[in-house]
């Protein structure tokens, strides 16, 4: 869902421009970008099939992973191989590719000779060069994530890079850009009550509310599938608007590692505890750099001492996000976008670096 909201974003950047957009998207993503986009003629959406992950407690199951996707692989790739054909046959001629670390529009554009940009969080692991304190003890990790970014959307024109922190770029063809804010956001103002949000994806955390009823706090909780309240704790089902307000006017964020809610907290500038998800490198990353940047910290797991700790500390990550340099709107992108889309019409190479303002960009070495 997190690329859904930023590829959001981006297309209706481009449609208001008057270009004709083709989307391919799997899951719940498909009927939020359907309900999204629904205002705009000149985008159409089809819908494929994709990967999912499985998860036991807070920690990636890889095993079973492994077997969901490969007992649903012949009907998924039966679906996205007729959407594939149905799309090269509608007569259907893009000029361009956007992908947001989504690999069949990317296999399009290079099967057709078309420039594939690449807009996306993931790519930083892959082209940016990290502080060895941040990534030496996840050596094979890092190594692996490394390999699997880099072959998701390989040989991109450009790669745009989407993120709330900005090590040096070390490759060619990247820029690094602001995240992307979806308008709910962008328009919201931060003004703290008593509450603490808590986000969590996987369901099957069960030590969840345990921990939190024993800590002096109240807290609301997104994520469970639950509702009703159980002392302190209050399981809130899901609700955009709701969610939206109570981020706004949350003392503090607990949340896993994934990208997107990070970057809203920070942009909003509220202090946020990141535990990330086991098993899921990009997610620790995320975490590693939000406390390194002192905007909040990071726990291995969900546990009281670490959610309380973190609690004390609420004015000092308050003080250092007042100092971030993060813009709150979209202009980065919208620049870079128009900047790439103009450069293709022209039938220019690939630009080693961008014109445009962005946060970080690929340097020769001297």
């Amino acid at each position: 869902m997190g690329h859904a909201t930023r590829s959001r974003v981006v297309v209706e950047h481009l449609a208001r421009a008057g270009h004709e957009i083709r989307i391919v998207v799997s899951g719940r993503a498909h009927g939020f970008l359907l309900q999204k986009l629904a205002q705009y003629p000149n985008v159409q959406l089809e819908e494929i099939h994709g990967l999912t992950l499985q998860y036991f407690g807070n920690a990636l199951d890889r095993t079973q992973s492994v077997f969901s996707n490969l007992k649903s692989a012949p009907k998924g790739i039966k679906q996205n191989v007729e959407v594939y054909r149905r799309v090269a046959e509608s007569g259907f001629r893009p000029d361009v590719v956007i992908s947001d670390f989504e690999s069949w529009a990317a296999l399009y554009g290079t099967r057709h000779g078309v420039p594939v940009i690449s807009i996306d969080n993931m790519q930083i692991i892959n082209r940016c060069r990290h502080d060895r304190g941040l990534v030496r003890a996840k050596g094979f990790d890092f190594e692996l994530a490394k390999l699997a970014v880099k072959m998701k959307v390989p040989k991109a024109y450009h790669y745009l890079v989407t993120s709330f922190f900005f090590p040096p770029v070390k490759k060619k063809h990247t820029t690094l850009i602001p995240p992307i804010l979806r308008p709910e956001v962008a328009g919201l103002e931060w003004r703290p009550a008593q509450h603490v949000l808590v986000y969590q994806t996987q369901t099957t955390n069960q030590a969840l509310v345990p921990a939190l009823k024993q800590l002096p706090f109240r807290f609301r909780v997104y994520g469970l599938g639950r509702e009703g309240s159980d002392g302190n704790v209050t399981l809130c089902p899901f609700s955009e608007q709701k969610f939206l307000d109570d981020l706004s006017t949350a003392r503090a964020v607990v949340c896993g590692g994934g990208f997107s809610l990070l970057a809203e907290a920070v942009c909003l500038g509220i202090p946020t505890l990141s535990i990330p998800v086991a098993g899921q490198f990009e997610q620790e990353l995320n975490a590693r750099y939000l406390a390194a940047l002192g905007f909040g910290a990071w726990a291995p797991r969900f546990d009281g001492r670490a959610i309380a700790a973190f609690l004390e500390r609420v004015p000092e990550y308050r003080a250092a996000l007042g100092g971030s340099r993060l813009p709150r709107d979209n202009a980065m992108l919208f620049s870079c976008v128009d900047e790439l889309l103009a450069r293709i019409a022209r039938g220019e190479k690939r630009p080693r670096v961008l014109d445009s303002p962005a946060m970080g960009k690929w340097e020769a070495e001297k």
